[in-house]
C-alpha cells in the first residue's frame, strides 16, 4: 500500500469531492481518482461510491478512513518530535498572529531577531483563526483569547489596550451624545472589545461596520465617526487622534502557544523568548 494514495483518499474523505480534494491537495482531480483507484485495488476493498457531483464512502470507506486519521496524527508527532530534536538555532519558524498585529507589530520587530540569529527564517501567517499546532499549520501562535487545545504549552506575554480615535477635529464643538461609531460587522457581542463599544454607544447610530481593524481605521480617518482601535493601530495612524473616554477602554492578554513536542527546539525556543521579551513591554 503507498502511503500517499491513503493521504489522497483520505483528503477525498473529508471534502466530499474530488475537485475540492485536489484543491485542497494542489493536484488535479484526476491524480486524486487515479491515487484513490489504486488504493482500491491494493486494498481489494471499494472504498467511495462515486455520485454524479461528490462521493460518499462505503461502510469499507469509513473504517479505512478512521484508520488513516490516526496515522495522519502518528505522522505529525514523527514530524514534530524530530524538529524538536534539533539542536541549531537555523531554519524555518511558521509564526501566526491576528493580522493587523502581525503587519504593525510584529513584522518590523523581527528585524532584531533575524540580527541576532541570522540562520532563522521567519514565515509570518496574519489571519483571524487559530492555527493547527497539532497539523503544524504553524509552530508558535499569538492569540487574543487563551487557546484551550490539548497538548499546547500556552503563556501569557502581553496585553493589548484599546482607546477611542478619531479624524482630526472630529470631536471639536461635537458632544459626545452626538457621536456616531465605526464598529466590527461580526455577530452582537462577539468580541470583547466589541461588547465594551455596544455597551458604551448605548444606541447611538453606528454608521459603518468592517471585519478588519485597518478598515475601521481608514473610516475613522475619512470622519465617519469614532473607532474602538487597539492602541498599537491607532497611535501609529497620524489621521487619527486619541479621544478622551470617561471609563476604562478594553484591554485583552496576548498569549504565546507552541506545541508540547516543540517547546525543546532551539529555533523555536529562540522565537518564542524573543516574542515575549519583546510582548512584555
Amino acid at each position: 500500500m503507498d502511503w500517499d494514495d491513503l493521504r489522497h483518499f483520505l483528503t477525498l474523505a473529508r471534502s466530499g469531492s474530488f475537485s475540492e480534494a485536489g484543491r485542497q491537495l494542489a493536484v488535479d482531480h484526476t491524480t486524486v481518482a487515479r491515487r484513490v483507484a489504486g488504493l482500491e485495488t491494493s486494498l481489494g476493498l471499494r472504498l467511495i461510491d462515486r455520485l454524479p457531483r461528490a462521493v460518499a464512502l462505503t461502510a469499507d470507506g469509513r473504517r479505512i478512513a478512521a484508520l488513516a486519521e490516526r496515522m495522519e496524527e502518528d505522522s505529525f508527532a514523527v514530524r514534530r518530535a524530530a524538529d524538536g530534536a534539533g539542536s541549531e538555532i537555523t531554519g524555518e519558524v511558521r509564526v501566526s498572529a491576528p493580522p493587523n498585529f502581525a503587519s504593525v507589530v510584529l513584522a518590523p520587530a523581527l528585524l532584531v531577531l533575524r540580527r541576532r540569529h541570522p540562520g532563522l527564517v521567519i514565515d509570518l501567517i496574519g489571519e483571524p483563526r487559530f492555527s493547527d499546532l497539532d497539523h503544524r499549520e504553524a509552530d508558535v501562535a499569538l492569540r487574543l483569547s487563551r487557546p484551550e487545545a490539548g497538548g499546547l504549552i500556552v503563556r501569557k506575554v502581553g496585553e493589548m489596550g484599546f482607546a477611542l480615535y478619531a479624524a482630526a477635529g472630529y470631536a471639536e464643538g461635537r458632544a459626545d451624545t452626538e457621536w456616531e461609531f465605526v464598529a466590527h460587522d461580526g455577530l452582537p457581542g462577539a468580541l470583547p472589545q466589541q461588547r465594551w463599544l455596544d455597551s458604551f454607544a448605548a444606541g447611538r447610530p453606528v454608521a459603518f461596520r468592517a471585519s478588519d481593524a485597518a478598515s475601521l481605521a481608514a473610516a475613522a480617518a475619512g470622519g465617519m465617526g469614532v473607532a474602538l482601535l487597539p492602541e498599537f493601530l491607532g497611535d501609529a495612524d497620524p489621521r487619527l487622534v486619541r479621544l478622551p473616554c470617561p471609563v476604562a477602554t478594553p484591554r485583552r492578554d496576548i498569549w504565546l502557544a507552541v506545541h508540547a513536542d516543540l517547546r525543546r527546539a532551539p529555533r523555536i525556543r529562540a522565537v518564542m523568548d524573543f516574542l515575549a521579551e519583546r510582548l512584555a513591554r
